[in-house]
């Protein structure tokens, strides 16, 4: 009986170091997926930050090459350069201030016309921002979303995807 009792008492003494064990290494891989989420979620910052410098890297030097065209008089006369664009208008032409002061939907209906096709709210958010509109709340496409949808101007023809239609009820978007 002395004995059976002793085993036992080692078992659950076994057991409990285990579950220490257990516990404390549970513990460290939290910490650790804790600290990699954090890195994800920087890099994916960087990257999203890496992907707008791109395209405005890219922009710039489509300005650039327009800029460096030269226009033929109509009448045949000498060339003439390409007047110099305004830091205003440069702005514009590379599309950081081009929805400012505008409503969400107002630039949306915008994009929409651009593109000629549907969009999911998430392209249509990073496209306001990328163009100086600064959208409130804690979940911007939440809000761009619900603002489209109470919009007569928008139908939704996904989750979170939207067309622009015409006054006539035809949408934006060409037939291909």
């Amino acid at each position: 009986m002395e004995e059976q009792k002793g085993e036992l008492k080692d078992i659950l003494v076994g057991l409990e170091q285990r579950i220490s064990a257990y516990e404390s290494k549970l513990k460290d891989l939290k910490k650790k997926r804790e600290r990699l989420n954090e890195e994800i979620a920087t890099i994916e910052k960087y990257l999203e930050l890496a992907k707008t410098l791109y395209r405005v890297e890219a922009d710039k030097a489509k300005l650039a090459s327009l800029s460096s065209q030269i226009i033929t008089d109509e009448r045949g006369g000498a060339p003439l350069p390409v007047a110099d664009v305004t830091d205003q208008s440069r702005e514009i032409l590379l599309g950081r201030s081009k929805y400012v002061g505008m409503s969400m939907p107002d630039a949306a209906y915008m994009i929409l016309r651009e593109e000629g096709r549907p969009m999911h709210a998430k392209e249509l958010c990073q496209r306001l921002i990328e163009g100086g509109l600064n959208i409130r709340g804690k979940t911007p496409v939440t809000s761009l979303a619900t603002s489209l949808k109470r919009d007569p101007r928008f139908r939704k023809v996904a989750p979170n995807t939207f067309e622009g239609i015409t006054e006539s009820d035809k949408p934006l978007t060409q037939a291909v």
